[in-house]
């Protein structure tokens, strides 16, 4: 039996309706589904994955001193950085991981955790995923005493996909003093920071440290200048892999002193070597990047690698529209 639409019911007509629009959207093709993505997640955090596996999060949540990046995770999906100093954790709390901060700001310290410097997120400006390529703009402002904004920050966290599950991550930063005249003053603490895992440190687990210059290990690395500086030993007893920290060409400063130890941190010095002010109209910009790699890389293997980052171009508009106020 055929049944006439005006002979059914309002329930039928609807039951009706959605069954056409479910073959309509049956027909119509699916787009691409992004290999890698930056997932916004609860409590103030964003999950970059490949193919539905973690490779990093963004922890930017209202009660941090600091926004920072953990875990890190390396081909063989384990994190190659860790929360804290391994044997000292109460004074080295600040060691989140990978973290961006600075010891003299105005005099003011934003590196150790309960001091009068903060940097307080602001807002997430947008989340992008490119298919190979994902990103996180975020900005933040540097606040002493809770109220007092020194310099308004534009963050943009980037994943870029290698091959054979290594990655490269890029942070890029742009910083504006609010009034004045805000000066950086001499430290070797600042502007990013790297804890690696223990098992990696030279002292707990018998890595390794290497920086563009043929030196190797603390003796020879630290408050040194150079291109990049690599810090690589065993996330398991069968596979070592590691973390290049790369200073681009483009820094005021560059190349960067290192402050590097056995104990498993590295960091890129901004100011080693004397203050820098940013003055009102004239931003500071920096960028710094992370590649994250399987086995003890050949020299030459990281200096290509570190050639292509030097060669990239911007990767989003850290021009764009703000709420700065």
């Amino acid at each position: 039996m055929i049944l006439r639409r005006r002979h059914l019911s309002p329930f039928f007509s609807i039951i009706l309706i959605l069954a056409n629009a479910g073959v309509q959207d049956a027909s119509a093709p699916a787009k691409a589904v992004p290999r890698l993505q930056v997932i916004p997640m609860p409590y103030g955090q964003a999950s970059f994955r490949r193919d539905g596996a973690e490779l990093t999060r963004y922890h930017f949540g209202g009660g941090l001193d600091r926004p920072f990046l953990f875990p890190v995770n390396g081909p063989s999906g384990r994190s190659l950085t860790r929360m804290g100093h391994p044997r000292d954790p109460e004074s080295h709390s600040h060691h989140n991981s990978v973290w961006i901060s600075h010891n003299d700001v105005d005099g003011v310290s934003f590196w150790s955790d309960g001091g009068k410097g903060k940097i307080r997120h602001r807002r997430i400006v947008k989340f992008e995923d490119g298919g190979e390529r994902s990103s996180v703009v975020a900005e933040n402002d540097w606040i002493v005493d809770g109220t007092k904004v020194l310099l308004k920050e534009k963050r943009q966290v980037t994943v870029l996909l290698l091959d054979e599950l290594e990655w490269l991550m890029v942070i890029d930063m742009e910083f504006k003093a609010v009034a004045r005249d805000v000066t950086l003053g001499k430290t070797p603490f600042g502007m990013i920071g790297v804890r690696m895992a223990k098992t990696i440190g030279v002292n707990d687990g018998g890595g390794r440290i290497r920086n563009s210059e043929g030196a190797v290990n603390e003796e020879q690395v630290f408050w040194k200048r150079a291109r990049w500086v690599d810090y690589s030993g065993a996330i398991t007893n069968e596979k070592i892999e590691g973390i290049t920290l790369f200073d681009c060409p483009k820094n005021p400063n560059f190349p960067s002193h290192f402050h590097v130890r056995n104990d498993g941190w590295m960091g890129a010095c901004l100011t080693f070597d004397g203050p820098r002010t940013i003055e009102p109209g004239k931003p500071l910009k920096l960028r710094y990047g992370l590649y994250v790699h399987s086995d003890m890389k050949a020299a030459d293997a990281i200096e290509a690698r570190w050639k292509r980052f030097g060669e990239l171009g911007p990767l989003a508009n850290l021009e764009g529209r703000s709420q700065e106020k």
